[in-house]
C-alpha cells in the first residue's frame, strides 16, 4: 500500500476529510502517518492512535518518505514546505485544500466528478500536484454541473452567502460569542425598537464585542468583503470565481464569471445566488433536467415556497453531501437567461470531499500504472 502523509488533519477541514475518510473505509487501501506542527512524538487520539506517534510536519526528511502528502494546515504551511520537499527531489504526488498552489501551471484543480477526466490525464501525463479548488467555486460547479458539461453556459454572475465557517474556527467561535454577548445586553421588556437600537450601537463598541477574526461585528449583520483588494475592485474571492472555474474545466471558450461575495451570519454551508446567460434558449424543465443529471449529489427544489424554505437553507444541507439548487426562474431581462439559488456544505464538497476524491482516484491510477508495469516483465 502506498504511504500517505497526512498535515493539518485536526483543524476543521481536516476534522471533516478524517470522519469521511472514516466512513468511506478510506484507510483500510493505504498506509497512513500522521504530522502535526505542535505535538511531534506524543500518541494521536481516536482512531489515529493505532497508527504510531505523530510526525514532525515541519521535518523534510520524514515528510519525503511519503508516496503522497495531504495537507490541510494552510496556504503559508504549504509556502514554507512544498519548496523545501521538491527541492530535496522528493518526486510524490501532493494534494492540499489551501490556494497556494492552484494557480500554478502544473497544478491540477480537483473536483471529481466534474473534471474526473482531467484529473486522471494529469497522473497518467506525471503530473503530481493536485489542488482543492475555492469551496464557493466547487460548489457552483457541481450545481450546474449538468449545463456546464453540456457547453451551455455562456457566463455566471454570483451573489454568494458564505458562512463564518469558511472564515475558520476561530471566526466561527467569535461570531458565536458575538452573539451571546449581544442577547445579554437585551432586555425583552423593551419595545422592539429600543432593543433593535440597543443592540445596533453595541454591536458598534469594539471594547466590548470581539472582531479580531470579523473585522466587524457579524452577528446580526453582514460584510460584503471577503479576502483582499484586487486592482480592478474585485476582492481576491470574487476574482477566483472565473479564473479557477476556468481553470478547474480546462475550457477552450474562457467562461466569464463575476459577482459580490458576502459573509452572513449562519454557521455552516454557503449560499449563491446565480444569474446564468446560456448559450441557447432553453425551457425551465429543460434546465431542471439537464441540471438533475449533472452528478448524484445534486437535489433540484421545485420553486414552490415550502419546498424552498424546507430544502433550500444551509440549514437544510450542512452535514450532508446534498447541493441543493432551487429558485430556478426565467429571467425578465432576456429569454436566455435564467435565475437560480444554490446551497452547499463547504466543508464537504468545498472543501474536504474533492481531496478525498481525488486521493482515491490517485491510489487507483497508480496501481493500473503498476499492473501495467508488471505485465511488460
Amino acid at each position: 500500500m502506498l504511504k500517505v502523509g497526512f498535515i493539518g488533519w485536526r483543524g476543521m477541514v481536516g476534522s471533516v476529510l478524517m470522519s469521511r475518510m472514516v466512513e468511506s473505509k478510506d484507510f483500510d487501501n493505504i498506509a497512513p502517518t500522521f504530522f502535526s506542527t505542535s505535538q511531534v512524538g506524543q500518541k494521536g487520539s481516536g482512531f489515529i492512535e493505532k497508527y504510531g506517534l505523530l510526525q514532525d510536519a515541519n521535518d523534510v526528511k520524514q515528510l519525503s518518505k511519503m508516496d503522497i502528502l495531504l495537507s490541510c494546515q494552510g496556504g503559508e504551511y504549504t509556502k514554507e514546505i512544498y519548496p523545501k520537499l521538491r527541492a530535496s527531489s522528493w518526486k510524490g504526488f501532493w494534494i492540499d485544500a489551501a490556494s497556494a498552489l492552484r494557480l500554478e501551471k502544473d497544478s491540477t484543480l480537483v473536483l471529481d466528478p466534474l473534471n474526473h477526466d482531467q484529473i486522471v490525464k494529469a497522473i497518467q501525463s506525471g503530473k503530481k500536484d493536485f489542488i482543492g479548488s475555492n469551496c464557493t467555486v466547487s460548489l457552483m460547479s457541481l450545481a450546474i454541473s449538468g449545463l456546464l458539461k453540456e457547453d451551455l453556459v455562456e457566463w455566471v454572475n454570483s451573489s454568494t452567502y458564505q458562512a463564518i465557517s469558511g472564515s475558520g474556527a476561530a471566526a466561527m467561535q467569535e461570531l458565536l460569542v458575538q452573539t451571546k454577548l449581544l442577547n445579554e445586553k437585551d432586555d425583552a421588556n423593551k419595545d422592539i425598537l429600543t432593543r433593535e437600537k440597543t443592540l445596533r450601537e453595541l454591536s458598534k463598541n469594539a471594547s466590548l464585542i470581539p472582531q479580531e477574526k470579523t473585522v466587524q461585528t457579524l452577528a446580526y449583520n453582514l460584510l460584503p468583503w471577503i479576502d483582499v483588494a484586487m486592482e480592478n475592485g474585485q476582492t481576491k474571492e470574487e476574482y477566483k470565481a472565473a479564473t479557477e472555474l476556468n481553470k478547474i474545466l480546462a475550457t477552450k471558450t474562457y467562461i466569464p464569471v463575476d459577482g459580490v461575495c458576502v459573509r452572513v451570519p449562519s454557521l455552516r454551508s454557503h449560499s449563491q445566488a446565480l444569474t446564468i446567460k446560456l448559450k441557447k434558449k432553453l425551457t425551465i424543465k429543460e434546465i431542471q433536467e439537464k441540471i438533475s443529471k449533472g452528478n448524484k449529489w445534486v437535489k433540484v427544489v421545485e420553486n414552490n415556497k415550502e419546498d424552498t424554505l424546507k430544502n433550500l437553507t444551509p440549514q437544510a444541507t450542512s452535514g450532508t453531501l446534498d447541493i441543493a439548487i432551487g429558485r430556478i426562474k426565467q429571467s425578465l431581462i432576456a429569454d436566455d437567461i435564467f435565475h437560480c439559488f444554490t446551497v452547499g456544505d463547504q466543508l464537504l464538497w468545498g472543501a474536504a470531499e474533492p481531496l478525498r476524491r481525488v486521493l482515491n482516484i490517485i491510489l487507483k491510477e497508480t496501481s493500473k500504472q503498476k499492473s501495467s508495469q508488471m505485465d511488460l516483465l
